[in-house]
């Protein structure tokens, strides 16, 4: 497969392309996540014909809508991209947070599929935080959030109001 050599002139920080301005068309940002890859630490439009390397800033993809439901194994979350993508928190989609330097708080994040991960949205994680419960975890009491039957701890119970 003909690799470009260079980047194709395409920067993920949202939905934004050549010249950082944004790229108005939702059809071409939904083919180009279709054909989104992770190697590594780099990113790749992938092809039949041609794989072109991207700037990814943080995480390619935003969950900007979340949906709580009542499930077989209680309360599940499903959230919504920002390429219209629909996934069921669960153990194949995990949540993880991890510390957010410049603020002192925590940046969550939702697996996709293939190591591809979107960057929850900051009110969405208030409202994560809204659903969140204490519960053990290998002695620790944890803060986290529950799906699909799943914990997603988010920190320590006893030091997450420092987080939020």
């Amino acid at each position: 497969m003909p690799i470009r050599r260079g980047p194709a002139g395409i920067r993920i920080g949202a939905t934004r392309g050549k010249a950082q301005t944004p790229i108005g068309r939702p059809a071409l940002v939904k083919l180009f996540a279709s054909v989104l890859k992770r190697e590594g630490e780099r990113y790749f439009l992938v092809t039949p014909v041609e794989k072109c390397g991207i700037v990814v800033d943080d995480a390619p993809f935003l969950a900007v809508e979340l949906e709580v439901e009542q499930g077989g194994h209680g309360q599940v979350l499903n959230f919504r991209t920002n390429v219209d993508d629909w996934v069921t928190c669960d153990c194949d989609h995990a949540l993880r947070f991890e510390p957010e330097a410049e603020t002192g708080g925590l940046k969550p994040y939702l697996h996709v599929r293939r190591d591809l991960w979107a960057k929850v949205t900051r009110a969405l994680f208030y409202d994560l935080v809204e659903l969140g419960e204490e519960r053990d975890v290998g002695g620790e009491r944890m803060f986290g959030v529950v799906s699909a039957g799943e914990f997603f701890a988010m920190a320590p119970a006893d030091s997450f109001k420092d987080f939020v």
